[in-house]
């Protein structure tokens, strides 16, 4: 696909989506990827369930944030409706406590596209959604619309999954399992994002980014960082910076190990990477939820754990952690910028953007 039709067709879609004004003291949740199953065995989020019920009911909603849920929330490639309602009854409860207070807003992903065929559905569905604040642009939709396989060959996906994924009990194998096609995937919504000088908040790939960087770009950029600092720095401070380093580097390595393409992660050729697009991760990480938050005029990334604990790579790097009251979980805050500031970089860093 060439960059040009995808950037029209960006443009159309951005224009069909639901548009909401909100104050300088909105609060938003963003989450993504929830993939809710039948409660049993195959259902990828099920060892998550007291983790996300806590940070929804216990945080989110009481205090007064509006949810949004971005996409893949209900697996339908895998489980009928019928069976994930049920076995899901507490977390739409949550849901629905949000709905009342008209702090809902749900957004369809490749793997719940099915909703729109279901005429009693409980919530308003969208495919996308642009909250705007001022002159600046907030674009949350779940990702897949960037993809040819998943708009033009969805019904290949669909059965590939639910056939047979689900028989072998397997993990959703999504373009979140295929490095090259996410990277393409992330290229193609950046640049466009970038043209239209607006901040695109997404899911589906299942790999959290803040401010168009991946957790391999800011290890490196920190270690760089801490290098800089290393020799002017006093005997406690030196100390401190090698312990960083070194576990910064393991943590890379490790990356690096896994996923042979972490290092291609930059989608622009230019030196200065415009901080124009967001991944809220997923809900069904081994460690823990990843999470979106605009908080009146900050945008942040958020990681929350469990009784398992984070891994150290968290503990060290999270610039804040909150116990949430009565529950073991806890929410960790990996990064934080303010809009302004934010808005302020993609306009003078990638343009202007174009007009209404």
């Amino acid at each position: 696909m060439k960059f040009t039709e995808f950037l029209s067709a960006y443009s159309s879609f951005l224009s069909s989506c639901t548009r909401e004004e909100i104050s300088k003291d909105a609060r938003f949740a963003f989450l993504s990827d929830l993939h809710m199953g039948d409660g049993g065995s195959r259902d990828d989020l099920a060892p998550n369930r007291e983790l996300l019920k806590d940070l929804l009911a216990r945080y989110y909603l009481d205090r007064g944030y509006s949810l949004v849920l971005n996409g893949d929330i209900e697996d339908l490639s895998k489980f009928n409706y019928s069976k994930i309602r049920p076995a899901w009854a507490d977390l739409y409860e949550i849901f629905d406590a949000f709905h009342k207070l008209g702090g809902l807003r749900k957004i369809v992903g490749n793997h719940d596209l099915g909703l729109l065929k279901i005429q009693d559905y409980a919530y308003p569905l969208t495919h996308g959604l642009l909250l705007k604040r001022g002159p600046d642009r907030l674009f949350a939709f779940h990702g897949h619309q960037a993809s040819r396989l998943f708009t033009k060959h969805d019904y290949i996906s669909h059965f590939v999954v639910r056939y047979l994924a689900k028989p072998l009990a397997l993990k959703n194998t999504s373009v979140s399992d295929h490095r090259k096609r996410r990277f393409r995937l992330e290229q193609r919504i950046y640049r466009a994002s970038k043209a239209l000088g607006l901040a695109a908040i997404i899911g589906h790939t299942h790999r959290p980014l803040f401010e168009s960087r991946s957790k391999y770009d800011s290890l490196r950029w920190s270690i760089e960082e801490l290098v800089a600092e290393y020799p002017g720095a006093p005997v406690e401070r030196k100390t401190a910076i090698e312990e960083l380093v070194g576990l910064y580097r393991r943590e890379l390595s490790r990356l690096s190990g896994r996923d042979k393409d972490r290092s291609a992660s930059r989608y622009d050729p230019e030196r200065l990477l415009v901080p124009c697009l967001f991944n809220s991760g997923c809900a069904t990480g081994r460690h823990g939820i990843t999470a979106l938050e605009l908080d009146r005029g900050s945008l942040s990334l958020v990681h929350w754990t469990g009784r398992e604990g984070p891994k150290p790579y968290i503990l060290r790097e999270a610039l804040e952690q909150e116990a949430v009251e009565g529950t073991s979980s806890v929410r960790f805050l990996l990064r934080r910028t303010e809009l302004e500031h934010l808005f302020a970089r993609i306009r003078l860093l990638g343009g202007t953007g174009r007009p209404e």
